[in-house]
């Protein structure tokens, strides 16, 4: 009993110090100026020091053991791994190969939308070798691999009413050709099953200069997702993929 006690203190000690060091990085009074640039030290038993590959460092130790795992729907639901933009969500491909199940790739359809004044210019110019290869926020990419067992995320609202809405996770346990069977991973529907169809989507990325169309599933991987994404989730092991300074006070 004595070192379990001495063991909860130590616990309730980390967790003290470690508040106490966010709340110091929320204020900004805990910085330090290197080259001239104000910068916050992470402290070292957070980072990943040891390593050859970065990404199946950063997987193996927020996804641990994840072979023997990857059907356990409460491991998949209480981790993800967090990066600031969507190019540098790579490590969901790399998570996809662990998965032994057989993969099933959905392509999209991009057309350039007719109510865009410069429509008939537009659709000679931007083919669709190039509208596929368009990446942006909230907005599926142009092809889709799945396996049954993948966490994903919904990218729009389908179905406020049954909980189908932006940013919840689902995990994919059957593939159909015009939807795919999910069961929810997050929020107050959590093992419920949904189905997930196929819509037409038109970006609204500032960005790009035109208006197009896009015909694909409303979903993306999220093993890995962007900061800005997980906000809302409910999350009790967490690995940041850092490759750039992304922080600023506020």
């Amino acid at each position: 009993m004595r070192l379990q006690s001495n063991a909860n203190d130590t616990r309730l000690k980390e967790l003290r110090d470690f508040s106490n060091w966010i709340l110091k990085v929320g204020d900004g009074s805990i910085e330090s100026s290197i080259d001239g640039i104000d910068k916050v030290l992470i402290p070292n038993d957070l980072l990943i020091n040891e390593y050859t590959n970065p990404i199946a460092s950063i997987v193996e130790s927020t996804y641990p053991d994840f072979i023997t795992n990857c059907n356990d729907i409460e491991y998949l639901q209480q981790r993800a791994i967090l990066a600031p933009t969507l190019d540098m969500v790579e490590s969901n491909q790399y998570m996809i190969t662990l998965n032994h199940n057989p993969e099933k790739s959905y392509l999209r359809s991009d057309k350039i939308c007719r109510s865009d004044h410069t429509y008939s210019a537009l659709e000679h110019v931007h083919t669709p070798e190039f509208l596929n290869n368009i990446k942006c926020s909230s907005v599926p990419n142009h092809s889709i691999t799945s396996k049954v067992g993948v966490p994903m995320m919904l990218l729009r609202n389908i179905d406020q009413s049954a909980g189908l809405c932006n940013g919840i996770r689902l995990i994919v346990t059957k593939h159909g050709n015009q939807v795919i069977e999910a069961k929810v991973l997050s929020g107050q529907m959590i093992g419920q099953k949904m189905f997930i169809p196929r819509m037409t989507l038109t970006p609204s990325d500032s960005r790009i200069p035109f208006k197009f169309q896009r015909r694909q599933f409303p979903i993306t991987i999220s093993f890995t997702m962007t900061i800005n994404k997980s906000q809302g989730q409910s999350l009790s092991y967490v690995g940041l993929f850092l490759k750039m300074p992304l922080f600023t006070h506020g």
